[in-house]
């Protein structure tokens, strides 16, 4: 890869984003779904029966990038709990990396083999770039909020203010700006926020600047990944006013991604990788303090944030306490859950989305993209499957058998 093209990520993830070309050199189909395409193919779609094939020994290897969130906790609790040894993998030890920026570069220079991404930006990076990216599963679910200032109360408070993003292309955007419609108010990524338009100024932060940000005053809130929301609570600089998870039931955030060669040429150390990470998903829904644990500096020191921190964001959604941030207790929600399948009817959801999404730069290739079509071009999920039939069934992850489900958004 070109220097210059590693420039162009560094600018396009980094704190100054933009959507201009990102991945174009790596090659990869260059063209968009278009209506007609099935929307599913044999290979995205097929189960495959657990695989006991060993990994070949000059296969073995396993290099795995993770920004320090709690979207990444299965495949890092898969390094702490040897779940990877125990497939025939020789996992090093994870990579911590500081920003979507340094994720993107590392995967795409093959410094890693393996890493969790936004899936919205795992959409822009296939279809957009042109990178040729597999999703292979899902890394967990929900686990994000938004935070605000202690001194705003509502939606409405936002207006004439700037609120953080973690990217152009995440959940993050997508559902504060569908909240933002519902509630008449308007998203701007230039010039400044007025009260009396009721516009609210969106800025890409990096996820680890966003509470110190908050506390002092720079933004008046900020949407992201766990344990940032749960930071500003234990520190007291800021407030939950609404989860994610309860405007998208069980949404997806980040996701495990491949790149196409290594699905096409390396399946069963593809399944191995999987395996393991549905294995630790598993153990992170039943053993959820002992997972921050290992998570924190007390245990495998994967995760820089305090442990009272990260065990609140894997553990604390109690309704009474967080009132109207929790509009839908029936729901059943937990604050964060973990579950490898990634579901088709979620992803062309938030292609639809995605169209809706104010974001900079050129985002052409949305108006260009099916939503149905994207799933099978962007998803491989033959070894979700294995690896739930592997590790206990979908009743094993709280999904249902038949591995289908409608999307529910309810703001």
């Amino acid at each position: 890869m070109n220097t210059r093209t590693r420039r162009d990520v560094l600018r396009m993830l980094g704190l100054s984003l933009t959507a201009g070309g990102l991945l174009a050199a790596c090659g990869g189909s260059d063209e968009a779904p278009t209506k007609g395409q099935s929307a599913a193919s044999p290979q995205a779609t097929t189960a495959a029966a657990a695989t006991t094939a060993p990994v070949k020994p000059e296969q073995a290897a396993l290099k795995i990038g993770y920004l320090p969130i709690t979207d990444a906790a299965p495949l890092l609790l898969a390094h702490a709990r040897s779940y990877y040894q125990e497939q025939g993998l020789q996992p090093e030890r994870p990579t911590l990396l500081r920003s979507w920026a340094q994720v993107a570069e590392a995967f795409q220079s093959k410094q890693v083999d393996v890493a969790h991404i936004l899936m919205p930006a795992a959409i822009w990076m296939r279809f957009g770039q042109n990178f040729p990216v597999k999703v292979v599963a899902w890394d967990h679910t929900d686990g994000s909020a938004l935070t605000v200032a202690n001194n705003v109360n509502s939606l409405d408070d936002l207006s004439g203010t700037a609120v953080a993003v973690p990217f152009w292309y995440s959940v993050h955007n997508t559902v504060l700006q569908l909240l933002f419609r519902e509630h008449g108010l308007k998203a701007i990524t230039k010039g400044d926020a007025k009260k009396a338009d009721r516009t609210v100024k969106l800025t890409v932060m990096a996820p680890a600047d966003m509470p110190v940000a908050l506390a002092n005053g720079s933004i008046a809130g900020y949407i992201v990944a766990e344990p940032f929301n749960a930071a500003s609570e234990v520190n007291k600089t800021g407030k939950i006013l609404r989860f994610t998870g309860d405007v998208w039931q069980n949404h997806a955030c980040c996701v495990v991604i491949m790149r196409e060669e290594d699905v096409t040429n390396k399946p069963h150390w593809a399944q191995a990788v999987i395996t393991s990470v549905a294995q630790a998903q598993r153990f992170a829904r039943d053993n959820r303090q002992e997972s921050a644990r290992l998570l924190s500096k007390a245990g495998g020191d994967y995760l820089p944030q305090p442990q009272a921190v990260i065990e609140r964001a894997l553990t604390h959604y109690d309704h009474a306490q967080y009132g109207p941030a929790i509009r839908h207790p029936e729901w059943n929600s937990k604050r964060i859950d973990f579950q490898p399948f990634p579901f088709p009817t979620y992803t062309a959801e938030l292609v639809k989305l995605l169209k809706e999404t104010v974001v900079e730069g050129d985002a052409g290739f949305l108006d260009r993209l099916d939503p149905a079509a994207a799933h099978a071009q962007l998803v491989d999920d033959r070894f979700a499957r294995a690896a739930i039939a592997a590790t206990g069934g979908p009743a094993a992850f709280g999904i249902p058998e038949s591995l289908a489900r409608q999307e529910r958004i309810v703001v």
